[in-house]
């Protein structure tokens, strides 16, 4: 019998690259998703008979209790993601993305195993020059941030579990976004050309969505080693200020201009470079590159326009 993995959020920008890995590795894979944007980013998985899907709510008590029944690994990845929609829908982020978790714990057997996606925005403001570790102090500065932290720390001391502190995640999806900041800058090179950059010094850490699954399937086959842990997830080589992202983008498209705004400031304060040593202890190792991501997402952008109410 397959192990099979329950994927809250399943149909969102991680899950729609992580489900059709996993049944490509054998695993049976049960997504639970509102599909709250109409995505149709798991139509492919339908084909798969070790795919189950259910429309539903995470935060719905009666819809997890039958979602778990047969659950060996639980991945929550529903959540409400990034401080900007966060501030939009406080109650949503607080019940979605701590509140949820709660649940879930709650509801799980003491041998089913999580692993929970968290984020380095936790870090939010680091030291100058000095690495975050996952020993490193949690200070997050957004709403976002401060439910993921919760939720992180509710689920280690529940045990049988283990967490990502995933960096900015970019690369194409199924189930596209263009507002994490790799693939919001590749899309405005492509599209206008330039992009007025605020507080361009401002660094943090990138990791390709496909590694990201990969860092999933790693923990699943290595959970009893790894168990009981926080890992930050991302490049080794990509902890690059805003200017220095330019910088990489225009190696491909060297008409790309970069503009720092002289006055005006980012909402978005996260300001922290890491170290990903701990998870490359265990053996992993990502495969994809920043300069890997940046060419797929040129070419991505030639299929896709975020051009909804535009006349060409």
């Amino acid at each position: 019998m397959p192990t099979k993995v329950l994927i809250t959020g399943g149909a969102g920008y991680i899950g729609s690259v992580l489900t059709p890995l996993l049944l490509k590795e054998g695993f049976a894979v049960h997504v639970l998703d509102n599909f709250m944007l109409q995505q149709t980013s798991l139509a492919e998985c339908c084909a798969d008979p070790n795919f189950t899907v259910t429309r539903g709510d995470a935060r719905d008590k009666s819809v997890m209790t039958k979602a778990l029944k047969d659950a060996d690994v639980v991945i929550p990845l529903a959540a409400i993601v990034g401080a900007p929609m966060c501030n939009l829908d406080q109650t949503a982020a607080k019940s979605t993305n701590l509140d949820a978790i709660k649940l879930l714990l709650s509801l799980r057997s003491n041998a089913q195993r999580i692993v929970l996606p968290n984020t380095n925005s936790g870090y939010g403001i680091g030291e100058k020059g000095s690495f975050c570790t996952e020993e490193s102090p949690l200070r997050p500065i957004s709403l976002y941030g401060k439910t993921k932290v919760e939720a992180e720390l509710a689920t280690l001391e529940a045990g049988n579990s283990m967490t990502f502190r995933l960096a900015t995640v970019f690369g194409m999806s199924p189930r596209m976004r263009i507002d994490l900041l790799v693939n919001d800058f590749v899309y405005r090179a492509v599209n206008d050309r330039a992009v007025v950059v605020f507080e361009g010094h401002a660094k943090r850490n990138y990791i390709h969505v496909r590694d990201v699954s990969r860092a999933f399937l790693h923990g699943i086959a290595n959970f009893e080693k790894m168990q009981g842990h926080a890992y930050n997830v991302g490049l080794s080589d990509a902890n690059l200020s805003k200017v220095e992202l330019c910088a990489e983008i225009r190696k491909q498209l060297p008409g790309f201009v970069c503009l720092e705004a002289p006055v005006g400031e980012d909402p978005d304060k996260r300001d922290y470079i890491v170290s990903n040593a701990k998870i490359e202890k265990t053996g992993f190792r990502p495969q994809h590159g920043l300069q890997d991501g940046i060419r797929e997402l040129i070419k991505g952008y030639t299929i896709l326009r975020n051009a909804k109410f535009s006349n060409v």
